[in-house]
């Protein structure tokens, strides 16, 4: 019974894990969406100008690229650790 917790069911962590992902990029589009509204949104109204969708546009895209970067960045790092880990093992 001791292992139970240690070799929980696979439709079960695949489940959590699924859901995870969706909670993970819930948080990054309202984090999106706040900081390119406080960039961009002047004054609201009915329509949005070229100029506002422009700089939404722009702001997503900077956003999206800006995370990629960070993340690719993160998993170099790590990469970077595991073989200095394994070097130090040897």
């Amino acid at each position: 019974m001791e292992g139970q917790g240690a070799t929980a069911d696979p439709q079960l962590q695949h489940f959590i894990e699924i859901e995870s992902q969706k909670q993970r990029f819930q948080q990054l589009v309202h984090q999106m969406t706040e900081v390119c509204w406080d960039k961009c949104m002047d004054k609201p109204g009915p329509k949005l100008d070229s100029r506002t969708e422009t700089c939404f546009v722009n702001c997503v895209e900077r956003f999206i690229d800006t995370s990629q970067f960070i993340l690719n960045r993160l998993e170099q790092t790590q990469r970077g650790r595991g073989a200095f880990s394994e070097s130090m093992l040897e």
